[in-house]
């Protein structure tokens, strides 16, 4: 049985997308249990009896625009959040499900969760939409806006063996995002690490990528700091949210659109099916030790849902493990 703590209180919504993806989740897979933490009044109206469900009531949660989460940690060890995640370091859960702040669940992963020892640093990775459906992760998205080549190198190896084994990627390629494609583009840190990446033997480098080709490309990884990759993700998302308002303006204005729209109605569906990041999950924290998802903090029930998917997945494929291995050999080899 796969253990899941969920945060019951972190999002812009809370609790109620968050306690109904639970149980949907639960209805779904007959292969996990959820403990859930967080406010139990305030959670009671959607709750529902279910014997794989345990509900650990704590009154405390962190508001989404909380800006000092480390002095919260120190202050009130009762906080939601921080339940969950203590929850996987005593070993009562396999993996956390939160929607609250970044910045918080990042402190909380480090002071409580813990850092893997096989790896530096730790990468906020999405898995954002694509052309072809299948999603691609991109990482790091915004925890280290200052970083070393060889750290880079370490996320490349993460988010192979999370593409091959969770996405179920044959030979999962890393492509670079840079100002150009051509070797020898960029910053001192982009030249350094396209080094490193090519002569790595834990890798299939794709090279250089530009950001138009973001959702296009056939890379499976899209690899960056955490400034560059955080801007990526959130130009994504303004476009296809604009471009979505455009065309909603567009059929509207004329008579010939609104019809044209009705025989268009599953295409169009599709089309922001496409586009909809809910479809996919959330965001991995790469390096703790133990399996942390983010979902985005205004996560709808559907999209939670697929967050504690993607934690369920995460465990049953023992990335955590693989990953330590490949970097202890990684680090044994002297690679």
């Amino acid at each position: 049985m796969i253990r899941i703590a969920v945060d019951g209180m972190g999002g812009d919504n809370a609790p109620e997308p968050i306690v109904k993806g639970v149980m949907k989740a639960l209805e779904t897979f007959d292969n996990i249990s959820i403990i859930l933490f967080g406010d139990e009044t305030k959670m009671a109206p959607y709750l529902k009896t279910h014997e794989r469900l345990s509900v650990v009531h704590t009154p405390d949660y962190l508001d989404m625009g909380e800006k000092d989460p480390i002095g919260k940690y120190r202050k009130n060890k009762k906080i939601s959040m921080f339940m969950a995640l203590q929850a996987v370091k005593d070993k009562e859960a396999d993996a956390v499900v939160s929607a609250g702040p970044t910045q918080a669940l990042v402190v909380g992963g480090h002071f409580i969760v813990r850092r893997m020892p096989e790896m530096r640093r730790v990468a906020i990775a999405p898995i954002i939409p694509s052309f072809d459906g299948r999603g691609r992760i991109l990482l790091d998205s915004g925890a280290n806006v200052e970083i070393r080549p060889e750290y880079l190198l370490e996320f490349a190896v993460y988010a192979t063996i999370v593409a091959k084994h969770v996405l179920k990627r044959e030979n999962p390629s890393v492509a670079l995002i840079n100002i150009g494609t051509e070797e020898g583009k960029g910053r001192d840190l982009d030249k350094e690490t396209y080094a490193l990446l090519k002569d790595s033997k834990d890798i299939n480098f794709f090279g250089n990528l530009e950001p138009k080709e973001v959702f296009m490309t056939e890379a499976d990884i899209l690899l960056s700091d955490g400034f560059t990759g955080n801007i990526v993700m959130k130009t994504m998302e303004g476009a296809a949210k604009g471009l979505g308002a455009v065309l909603k303006r567009e059929i509207k204005s004329t008579l010939a659109g609104k019809i044209g729209a009705l025989f268009m109605r599953k295409s169009l569906h599709r089309f922001k099916k496409s586009l909809d990041a809910s479809e996919i999950g959330g965001a991995l924290l790469m390096g703790l030790n133990g399996v942390v998802i983010k979902a985005h903090g205004s996560s709808n029930d559907y999209a939670f849902f697929n967050g504690i998917r993607q934690a369920k997945e995460m465990v049953e494929a023992d990335v955590i493990r693989i990953v330590s291995q490949t970097l202890e050999k990684k680090a044994d080899d002297g690679s």
